[in-house]
């Protein structure tokens, strides 16, 4: 692999632990993968990248009556514990980039001259709502993306999907560091992303190649 960046969707308290206020099912068996890319990276170097949800309770997204398809319980609200990445992948020197789009200047200067992660605000379902992160992967000319988070079936597949349409770049999805909050549509999900040249891979593997 070349450039190599991960991208780490969402892995925040609210999505993963049992008593989140929208925990996805089974994503604490995750926890030991996600830790393990997270010390991986580290220590060989490569740059994390990822979105979190920063949510306020006035949020389109956010109803007292979700559908689960584009509204939802409340989560993930703006200082909350549940907004809060959990300790095994907590950044060590994030810059936050917040959704509303930057000066392209600003934004290079502050990508360029930032040596830690990268993690992009969002308000909304899809993770490009965040109007920078076009701009930043063009800064950034990854050649491959490591993809990995929470959940599988929508921000996870937005990044993946907004990925595919930049088509400048390898897509990778690390399926053991991933759930989704229903299953009906994941083994479909990923028979279309092989499909289209998004390579399934499990954790070991990643750790064994790069």
């Amino acid at each position: 692999m070349g450039k190599t960046f991960f991208w780490d969707v969402d892995t925040q308290y609210d999505f993963i632990k049992p008593d989140g206020k929208l925990y996805v099912p089974g994503a604490e068996e995750t926890i030991p993968n996600l830790a393990q890319l997270t010390l991986f990276a580290r220590y060989h170097g490569i740059r994390v990248l990822g979105t979190i949800d920063w949510h306020q309770v006035t949020d389109p997204e956010i109803s007292s009556g979700p559908d689960f398809k584009k509204t939802f319980p409340e989560h993930c609200i703006q200082g909350s514990g549940g907004s809060r990445k959990i300790p095994e992948t907590e950044p060590e020197n994030p810059l936050w980039i917040e959704p509303e789009r930057y000066l392209w200047k600003e934004l290079e200067r502050n990508i360029r001259t930032h040596p830690g992660e990268i993690f992009f605000r969002k308000h909304a379902l899809d993770v490009f709502s965040n109007e920078n992160i076009p701009s930043a992967l063009e800064i950034l000319e990854p050649t491959d993306m490591v993809v990995y988070g929470m959940a599988l079936e929508f921000c996870v597949a937005y990044s993946i999907e907004g990925f595919l349409k930049e088509s400048k770049f390898n897509v990778i999805l690390v399926e053991d560091a991933t759930r989704a909050i229903s299953d009906e549509h994941r083994d479909e999900l990923i028979h279309r992303w092989r499909s289209r040249g998004v390579r399934i891979a499990k954790t070991a593997d990643i750790l064994r190649e790069l």
